[in-house]
C-alpha cells in the first residue's frame, strides 16, 4: 500500500470488514435546496429545541423567510455579509438561514471575542449587518461598529425563545440599544412574506469562518454551499444518522463543528437540534436525559468534564448512541476511561475550518488503533471522496510510518481565504490543502496526528497564535519582551504559557499581567501561566527562541 492511497482502502477493509462506501453522490446543489427538502418532508417535526420551546421545520422556514425579507427591506443585498455574534441560541439558526435566503454570506464570530478581535472580523469581512446578543452588543460591539461598514444591527436575547427557566439564563436582563432593530420584532413585521429565492450554486460562498491558521492574522475560510452540503451528507452517511436521531448542540455554533455537525446535519436529516445557550456540565447531563439525545460531537474537554463532574450519572447518557470528538487529539487513556464509565466509545474525527469539518474519521462502530511507537490514537481514515497524503518538506509523498505534513483534497476543501490571494496560494496547492499539521499514515491506512507544524497552540480545540498573545502583553508598559508557548495540560490538552521580561525598573506581578491579557482577549487565548524571567533566549539574529522555552517547561 502506498502513501497516496485516497479512501478506505482494500488493506483497511481486509482488517475491518465494512460496507462503508468510498463515494457519495451530492443530493443538493445548495444548503437552501437541502433545507427546502426537509421542510417539505417533515414540516411539523421540531427543527430546534431550546429550554422547553420547540420550533418546527415549517416555523423555521416561515421565520427565516420573514427575517430575510426584513433584511432585504433594510438594504441587505445578494453577496453581502452578515456577522452572527451569538451564543448557541435558536436565533443563530434562524438568522443564518435568513442570510442565505437573502442571497448573502453568513460570517461567524466567536461570542468570546473582545472589541479588538470583533473589529478585525467586521473590517476584514466588510459586513454590512451585525446580528448580536443584546448583552454582547452592549458590552463589546457598540463601541466597534461605528468604524466599520456595518449599517444594520439586529439584537436579540437569550431569553427570547426559551419557555422554561434555567440557571444558565439567570441574571440576564433585556437591554435594547438605541439604533438597533429587535430580531423577533423584525420577524413579526414581515411575517408571511417570502423573498425571491436566490439562484445559489454549489460554488457560491455560504460561510466565512475565521481561523488564525498558521500565519497569525485572522483569515476567513470561504466555505461554499457545496462544501457544507457534502460534509453534512458525510456525517449522515458515516455515522448512519436519520430523522429519528436527536442532535445535541454542544459545540459552539460559530465553530465549523457546530455549523456542520449540528446545524447542517440537523437541517439535512430533518432531526431536532437541541440547544442549551452555552456549555454547562450539569445542564448537559439533564438535557441528554430529558431530550433523549442520540448524537453528539464535542471537543475532548467536554467528555473530560463529564467524567470529572461529581454528579454525573452514567444512566443519564444511555440514549447517546454515537459520540465523536474533534478539534484536539484524544488520549487513549481518556477514551478508555470514558468507555469504561459510560459504556460508549468516543470516535475520533479530524478536520479543520478549511475542510468544512471532517476530512478523516473513525468509522462508526470501529475502535481506532493506538500506534505502538508514539502511543497516539488514530484520528481515522479519509472520509468519502477524499484524498489525504503525508508530504515531506519538498512536497513529495512520504512512505507509511514516516512523519510529514498532512495534506487534504476533496469536495469539502474550501475555496480559499477571503480577500487573501497570497495566503490562499500558499495553503492551497493545486486544490490540495497543506494543513500545517504533522502526522503519519500506518501500513493499514490509518492516520495519526503527531504535532502542529509551527507554533500554533491548541487549547481545548481552540487555536491560539502565540504572536497575538505576545502583542497584547507588549501593550503593558512594564513588559520588555514576551514569548508565548503551549504547554501540556491534563484538561485542555494544551494551555497558553507566557514568559515575560520586564522593563528595567518596572514592577508587575505575573497575576497582574495575566489579568491584563484576560481583559483584552477571548478566554481561551489569554495565558493561564506566566513566568517572569530576566531574559528570553534568542537566536544570534535576535529572534525569540520559543523552542528553547518549550524544552525547559
Amino acid at each position: 500500500m502506498t502513501s497516496e492511497a485516497a479512501t478506505p482502502t482494500e488493506a483497511w477493509h481486509s482488517l475491518y470488514p465494512s460496507t462503508l462506501p468510498t463515494h457519495i453522490e451530492p443530493e443538493f446543489a445548495s444548503i437552501l435546496d437541502m433545507i427546502e427538502a426537509s421542510v417539505r418532508r417533515v414540516p411539523d417535526r421540531p427543527a430546534i429545541r431550546y429550554f422547553g420551546r420547540s420550533i418546527t421545520f415549517a416555523e423555521l422556514d416561515r421565520m427565516s423567510d420573514a427575517l430575510a425579507s426584513g433584511l432585504l427591506a433594510l438594504g441587505f443585498a445578494a453577496g453581502d455579509r452578515a456577522v452572527l455574534y451569538l451564543q448557541n441560541v435558536p436565533q443563530f439558526v434562524i438568522a443564518q438561514v435568513a442570510v442565505w435566503k437573502a442571497g448573502g454570506v453568513a460570517v461567524s464570530a466567536n461570542p468570546m471575542y473582545k472589541a479588538r478581535e470583533l473589529a478585525e472580523i467586521l473590517h476584514d469581512s466588510g459586513a454590512t449587518v451585525l446580528v448580536s446578543l443584546e448583552s454582547l452588543y452592549r458590552d463589546v460591539a457598540a463601541a466597534v461598529v461605528r468604524s466599520t461598514a456595518v449599517r444594520t444591527v439586529l439584537t436579540t436575547s437569550e431569553l427570547d425563545l426559551a419557555a422554561d427557566e434555567s440557571s444558565l439564563l439567570t441574571g440576564i436582563v433585556r437591554t435594547r440599544a438605541e439604533g438597533t432593530h429587535d430580531l423577533l420584532e423584525l420577524v413579526g413585521e414581515h411575517d408571511g412574506e417570502r423573498p425571491v429565492r436566490p439562484a445559489l450554486q454549489g460554488s457560491d460562498v455560504a460561510l466565512l469562518t475565521y481561523t488564525s491558521g498558521t500565519t497569525g492574522p485572522p483569515k476567513g475560510a470561504m466555505t461554499t454551499h457545496g462544501n457544507a452540503v457534502f460534509n453534512a451528507q458525510t456525517f449522515r452517511d458515516w455515522v448512519g444518522l436519520n430523522g429519528d436521531d436527536v442532535v445535541l448542540g454542544v459545540a459552539p455554533l460559530f465553530h465549523i463543528t457546530g455549523l456542520i455537525a449540528h446545524i447542517a446535519v440537523s437541517l439535512l436529516i430533518g432531526a431536532p437540534l437541541v440547544l442549551t445557550y452555552r456549555f454547562d456540565v450539569s445542564d448537559l447531563l439533564r438535557t441528554v436525559r430529558d431530550e433523549r439525545a442520540t448524537f453528539m460531537v464535542g471537543s475532548i474537554t467536554v467528555f473530560i468534564a463529564l467524567m470529572n463532574a461529581a454528579d454525573t450519572d452514567p444512566d443519564a447518557l444511555t440514549s447517546l448512541r454515537a459520540l465523536y470528538s474533534g478539534g484536539a487529539p484524544i488520549a487513549p487513556a481518556t477514551a478508555r476511561a470514558f468507555q469504561q464509565r459510560f459504556g460508549i466509545y468516543i470516535h475520533n474525527i479530524y478536520g479543520l475550518t478549511e475542510t468544512t469539518s471532517p476530512a478523516m474519521g473513525v468509522p462508526f462502530g470501529v475502535e481506532a488503533p493506538v500506534d505502538p511507537v508514539s502511543g497516539a490514537l488514530a484520528v481515522g481514515i479519509p472520509v468519502f471522496d477524499t484524498t489525504v497524503r503525508i508530504l515531506d518538506e519538498a512536497g513529495a509523498p512520504c512512505a507509511p510510518g514516516t512523519i510529514g505534513e498532512i495534506a487534504v483534497s476533496g469536495p469539502q476543501v474550501c475555496a480559499g481565504y477571503w480577500r487573501k490571494p497570497a495566503e490562499t496560494a500558499q495553503a492551497f496547492v493545486a486544490g490540495e490543502l497543506r494543513t500545517g499539521d504533522v502526522g503519519f499514515m500506518d501500513e493499514h491506512g490509518w492516520f495519526y496526528l503527531v504535532d502542529r507544524k509551527k507554533d500554533q497552540i491548541n487549547a481545548g480545540g481552540y487555536k491560539v497564535w502565540p504572536r497575538e498573545v505576545e502583542d497584547v502583553l507588549y501593550e503593558h508598559p512594564a513588559v520588555r519582551e514576551a514569548a508565548v508557548v503551549g504547554v501540556a495540560d491534563d484538561y485542555r490538552g494544551e494551555t497558553v504559557k507566557a514568559y515575560v521580561s520586564l522593563v528595567p525598573g518596572a514592577n508587575a506581578t505575573a497575576q497582574e499581567l495575566i489579568a491584563f491579557a484576560r481583559e483584552r482577549m477571548a478566554a481561551y487565548k489569554y495565558p493561564r501561566l506566566l513566568e517572569l524571567v530576566d531574559d528570553i533566549p534568542k537566536t544570534t539574529s535576535g529572534k525569540l527562541l520559543r523552542r528553547a522555552l518549550r524544552d525547559q517547561t
